[in-house]
């Protein structure tokens, strides 16, 4: 290679530059990535939209870890923030170095497509449907319409709180009608397209479904922000995020958005209520 001289080695110090600035622009955005509890997922993802429209950050959700994988994923850098709800270990998930942020209370709701014209269920009805003594909605006064009840597998959050707050679902044993609906969005999914459908799932999921799932009263208790915080609404469960004890600038500003007034305000239009 020849040496260059002073203005050789400047055109070649510009074109350097110059293709630099080709491969990666200034300004170029970066991307925050999060992945665990699907339940926590839909909150997170409309966060994470709101946060990218002020900020040149943008949040990728996905989709979803296990309470170990996503503890070890956020351990070895992979992600940058895991989700978490109902049950988490604090102290255990502290001791391994890294933060707890509660950002949430999400209701958990009995939810039915919208061809349902049902606003309440007992507690006794709820059990009656998922046992398969109840098999159309005409039994319960509604329009003659075959009930098809969705549940999620009991090692998940939605069938926890479910099985932990109605008495007569603790020990239910579940026939083989009731679909059993692994994640959170294969439920969201089936109660929009469903027909006569009834299952368990947030209240995020029915305000983002654009009218086609309705959250139904339970004992004619409904999930508004006034029962939940009072303790009349007894379904519901937290929704955290777990950081690193030193997380990049962009996920601070992420934490402090969530935990701000803006955050509180996307939260509050998705079904669930701000932390304290």
């Amino acid at each position: 290679m020849p040496i260059l001289g002073m203005k050789g080695r400047a055109r070649f110090l510009a074109a350097v530059l110059f293709a630099t600035a080709l491969i990666a622009p200034a300004g170029a955005q970066q991307e925050i990535s999060v992945d665990g509890s699907t339940g926590t997922a839909p909150l997170v993802g409309a966060l994470g939209k709101a946060f990218a429209a002020k900020s040149n950050v943008a949040v990728a959700v996905g989709k979803g870890l296990g309470t170990k994988a996503r503890f070890e994923a956020l351990s070895a850098g992979s992600i940058d923030i895991a989700m978490a709800s109902h049950g988490l270990n604090v102290a255990q998930v502290t001791g391994m170095g890294m933060t707890v942020h509660r950002i949430a209370m999400t209701p958990v709701v009995f939810a039915v497509h919208d061809s349902v014209d049902v606003t309440s269920l007992t507690e006794a009805q709820v059990c009656a449907i998922y046992s398969g003594g109840v098999r159309n909605w005409k039994e319960l006064g509604a329009a003659d319409l075959a009930v098809v009840p969705l549940a999620r597998p009991d090692s998940e959050v939605d069938a926890e709180v479910v099985r932990g707050a109605i008495a007569c679902f603790k020990d239910l044993q579940l026939p083989d009608s009731v679909r059993i609906l692994a994640r959170a969005g294969d439920m969201a999914k089936a109660l929009a397209e469903t027909a006569g459908g009834v299952g368990m799932t947030s209240a995020t999921v029915v305000g983002q479904s654009s009218g086609k799932i309705k959250a139904v009263a339970l004992g004619g208790v409904t999930a508004s922000e006034g029962n939940v915080v009072g303790g009349n609404y007894r379904l519901t469960r937290d929704a955290f995020l777990v950081t690193r004890n030193a997380p990049s600038s962009a996920v601070k500003a992420f934490i402090e958005f969530v935990s701000g007034s803006e955050g509180a305000a996307v939260i509050k239009a998705n079904g669930a209520i701000a932390a304290k």
